[in-house]
């Protein structure tokens, strides 16, 4: 027998008496359960309002959960800050500005400064690496009118010593992603390893003159030629088919893995035996700071 679901309803805050200890919130759509000492950590913060009688009323959905209309992805970090007046973001997190918002519009103003702080120090360092690029740009120049055997380079006014290790202080930061298209076979028949994994080819992703400093000669530019090096490029592919050779090459470069993903397909399927045919497709993500 089917049992009508109750509508989303508001109650107004006079006519809740008591909490429970523990509190279901629906935030944008994602479902978050916390004690209610964690909701009123911190006074004068919008959930200390809502949930001390402050707020003129309070919002259920039809499964009875305080719904709040905020994003729900960012509301973790909202509240982690409540439990612990701390919180942890991850590495290359993208949405500080976003999570700066949603701590002004809960009302957490400490949050929302060291948001804040933390925005303008990426801000800096934005401007910083543009400036260094520029630099190496203008040392890369100054070398090339230079002849190969001379390594100091002075002028009247000021003094510019240069070595071969000064631009390769100088790399950029960026992505390289790193996909390539395999095929194995599994089966009772199919027990060598020379079958498990036949990679036809490397695919290079990324910015152009990321992927010719680190692969030079050994990258195949054929598909997408003459392409300047700030663009970006998917077309690339590695003239070798070592996933373990790319590797190294990255590593020596400074880069390291930050992501991958795989997925894996069954392609073919013998009637004579119990062997099938897969075909995968892997992608590494590479970065350097």
């Amino acid at each position: 027998m089917a049992v009508a679901a109750k509508s989303s309803h508001i109650i107004p805050s006079e006519d809740v008496s008591n909490f429970p200890e523990v509190i279901e919130l629906n935030v944008g759509g994602q479902v978050y359960i916390t004690r209610y000492p964690t909701l009123v950590n911190i006074p004068g913060s919008l959930l200390w309002e809502m949930f001390s009688k402050k707020s003129p009323c309070l919002i259920q959905d039809n499964k009875g959960r305080f719904f709040i209309d905020r994003d729900g992805f960012l509301f973790r970090y909202v509240l982690d800050y409540m439990r612990d007046l701390q919180v942890v973001l991850p590495d290359h997190f993208p949405e500080c500005g976003r999570l700066q918002r949603e701590a002004e519009y809960f009302k957490l103003p400490e949050l929302a400064k060291s948001l804040a702080l933390k925005l303008n120090k990426h801000s800096s360092f934005g401007d910083d690496l543009c400036d260094l690029q520029e630099l190496s740009a203008s040392i890369d120049t100054m070398s090339n009118l230079s002849s190969s055997n001379t390594n100091h380079i002075s002028f009247p006014d000021n003094p510019l010593l240069l070595t071969s290790s000064t631009s390769s202080d100088l790399k950029k930061a960026g992505f390289i992603t790193i996909g390539y298209r395999g095929s194995y076979t599994l089966g009772r028949d199919s027990q060598t390893d020379a079958k498990f994994r036949r990679v036809a080819r490397i695919m290079v992703c990324g910015k152009i003159s990321l992927a010719k400093e680190v692969f030079g000669e050994t990258l195949n530019e054929s598909r997408d030629p003459d392409r300047p090096p700030e663009r970006y490029t998917s077309r690339y592919y590695l003239k070798f088919t070592f996933l373990e050779q790319a590797f190294d090459k990255l590593a020596d470069a400074g880069f390291h893995m930050v992501a991958c993903n795989s997925t894996g397909t069954c392609t073919a399927m013998h009637d004579q035996t119990e062997d099938k045919i897969w075909t995968s497709y892997t992608e590494y993500v590479f970065y350097r700071e």
